[in-house]
């Protein structure tokens, strides 16, 4: 799959990253080997291999689950700027 300038500089703006004309060129070229690379590891036989979740086989050492009263409030929030009822206040980031 080739990459012209013209697909760098858009994809620039959507970003809303500041690439100089110059460097659009170059970034094309670079993007299309990447992508020609990954179309390369389609190519890889993969039939009865088992997906991997590490490189190494480790077993996830396993704690007892005990309920308990959850700690002290006051020690937990002792540290946030602002509080209130026992409960940590964050700005609004949703409109």
């Amino acid at each position: 799959m080739a990459i012209d300038a013209a697909t760098v500089r858009k994809v620039a703006r959507l970003a809303r990253i500041a690439e100089p004309e110059e460097r659009l060129e170059p970034l094309a070229r670079e993007l299309s080997g990447i992508l020609n690379w990954i179309e390369q590891l389609n190519e890889v036989d993969t039939n009865g291999v088992e997906p991997m979740t590490s490189a190494v086989h480790v077993t996830l050492p396993m704690r007892e689950d005990v309920v308990t009263d959850g700690g002290d409030p006051a020690k937990v929030l002792s540290n946030s700027p602002k509080t209130a009822s026992n409960f940590f206040v964050v700005p609004k980031v949703v409109e």
